[in-house]
């Protein structure tokens, strides 16, 4: 079942929004050579505490950290590590947080150091396939909308679009109705209205999209061992341009260029 917000609603996921970006922003400044994830992890669990919320992430079915870190050729979900990151690696960051009973869930992908032009163009296209699909984030339209303008501009640079793992509808649940596939066929799927809010989340590798599941049941790593990169935010459906609640001020038209 989907849910739409009222503006009371929307306004208690604004400042879950606002929160975990700003504890994003801190755990991006940590990452360089010689930072281990777990590191990373404990700050964020720390600052979310801090800040009176709650990782989503710990403990959610049985995960065992605040944050998922996948570095290189993982995909989702990757376990924080207690080993130094490395020059010229990428770790995608994924949190979520609970704020007065309302989710925000976003991940970014950076690079370790300097990394080569090919790492820093998959991370610039991954940013821009969460951009133009939420573009197509309004009421009226329909999830193949979304699906198909991240598709399209992935498969455009000849990148594999993950379909194993999806974004989702989010709210009071960390996951809720509906899934919000990255492929798609345009005016296919549920239509969107306002008031729903919804993670976009492009999982965008530089090889194949098949991937598998290492031994702690929860990593996703590509097939063929090529990097993957990450980018999600928080998007609420209105009438007009969405807002991206994970993103406090952000405008879509300004971030779509080719």
């Amino acid at each position: 079942m989907i849910y739409t917000k009222n503006s009371a609603e929307i306004e208690l996921m604004r400042e879950a929004g606002k929160l975990l970006h700003e504890v994003l922003e801190q755990l991006r400044l940590m990452i360089k050579p010689g930072v281990t994830t777990l590191e990373i992890d404990q700050t964020a669990e720390k600052l979310i505490r801090g800040a009176g919320a709650i990782p989503s992430f710990k403990g959610y079915e049985g995960f065992p950290s605040s944050i998922c870190a996948s570095v290189d050729s993982e995909v989702v979900h990757g376990f924080p590590q207690d080993v130094p990151l490395k020059e010229g690696q990428i770790v995608s960051i994924d949190c979520g947080v609970i704020l007065n009973g309302w989710q925000s869930d976003s991940a970014f992908t950076s690079p370790v150091g300097n990394v080569s032009d090919d790492l820093k163009k998959l991370i610039r296209v991954t940013e821009e396939c969460f951009w133009r699909g939420a573009s197509q984030a309004k009421a009226g339209n329909r999830l193949g909308d979304i699906g198909w303008a991240v598709q399209q501009h992935a498969e455009k640079h000849g990148y594999g679009v993950i379909r194993d793992y999806c974004g989702h509808g989010i709210g009071r649940e960390m996951h809720e109705d509906p899934g919000v596939p990255n492929y798609g066929k345009p005016g296919r799927g549920t239509r969107l209205s306002a008031g729903m809010t919804i993670a976009i989340e492009p999982m965008i590798a530089l090889g194949t999209w098949k991937v598998f599941i290492t031994d702690n049941d929860w990593t996703a790593v590509t097939r063929d061992n090529r990097p993957c990169s990450h980018y999600e935010h928080t998007v609420l459906i209105t009438e007009g341009e969405p807002e991206i609640l994970s993103l406090p001020g952000a405008r879509v038209g300004g971030h779509l260029h080719e």
